[in-house]
């Protein structure tokens, strides 16, 4: 029986593989672009919203084609995010995945367009026949990451970070924010394999919940190494929303109660897939991962 190390392994290798396929290496003009590309998708990383798709989707036997063209298109999307937010304009970044960031590595403009080129490849992935026969579903998948990546999702919760005290300090503003930045694609994530595999509506409700609950202690669990971690294990500077002034989990509850409120989340996280018994058993397990790991 295959772990969820196991299973994790398999969904970032496969993702590679696709990427590498799909942002062939070229001589042309526009080669520069391509390999800026390539450097952000193809620099490791977790993996997790690709992995959320396909297992999710193998709960109900969808199938595996449209669940990893899905999944390529979501992790290019993310992708997208990090390019952006490490700019100068945003957050400034010099390191992601335990590498110069894009535009340390190449330059700004370039960084800007590679962002620009990953964030259309991605609905230009999901609207081509190979990741569905049914053109009904493709545009739903479309439409689906739309919203979750748009001005009512991820991009608005960058905007409410960057706006930093002006949204406000309290718990639920913070909450709002997370739920849309992190939140939104992760949502999006599990909710495709769903939908893919064609899940009946209770089903979905559950795997939504689910989704919300890990998407906040996947946050939470952020702010925690962002306030305690070390570079050599998250692969990224620490400290920086506490030098730069901003309110997250921790500096709005403290890092015991942000702590406790990321168990209550696991448990209920884990609850909302009672329902599905020992199919759910990765998902299950991948909480376990997100609340406690180190990167």
């Amino acid at each position: 029986m295959s772990t969820l190390t196991d299973r994790l392994g398999e969904a970032a290798e496969r993702v590679r593989l696709a990427l590498d396929a799909l942002l062939p290496r070229l001589q042309e003009p526009e080669a520069r672009l391509i390999e800026a590309m390539r450097y952000a998708t193809l620099a490791g990383g977790k993996r997790l919203r690709p992995f959320f798709t396909i297992e999710a989707g193998r709960m109900f036997d969808a199938d595996d084609a449209a669940l990893l063209r899905t999944a390529v298109a979501i992790e290019c999307v993310h992708s997208y995010s990090l390019i952006h937010d490490d700019l100068p304009c945003m957050d400034d970044d010099d390191l992601r995945r335990g590498k110069p960031t894009l535009h340390r590595a190449f330059d700004e403009a370039t960084a800007l367009l590679a962002g620009d080129a990953l964030l259309t490849f991605a609905f230009e992935l999901l609207a081509e026949p190979a990741t569905h026969p049914d053109p009904q579903m493709r545009c739903l998948l479309i439409a689906g990451l739309a919203r979750a990546a748009g001005a009512n999702g991820m991009v608005a919760g960058q905007a409410a970070d960057m706006a930093g005290n002006e949204i406000g300090s309290d718990l639920i503003a913070v909450t709002r924010m997370n739920r849309m930045k992190t939140g939104a694609l992760i949502n999006f994530a599990v909710e495709a394999g769903a939908m893919i595999g064609c899940a009946t509506e209770t089903e979905r409700t559950a795997l939504s919940r689910y989704a919300h609950d890990i998407g906040l202690a996947f946050q939470m669990r952020d702010d925690l190494l962002d306030a305690e971690g070390v570079v050599r294990d998250t692969g990224k500077a620490v400290g920086k929303d506490k030098g730069r002034g901003k309110v997250n989990f921790v500096t709005v509850l403290g890092a015991d109660a942000t702590r406790e409120r990321i168990g209550m989340l696991a448990a209920q996280a884990k609850r909302h897939l009672a329902q599905f018994g020992p199919r759910a058993r990765i998902l299950i397990d991948a909480v376990d991962f997100v609340v406690e790991r180190r990167f």
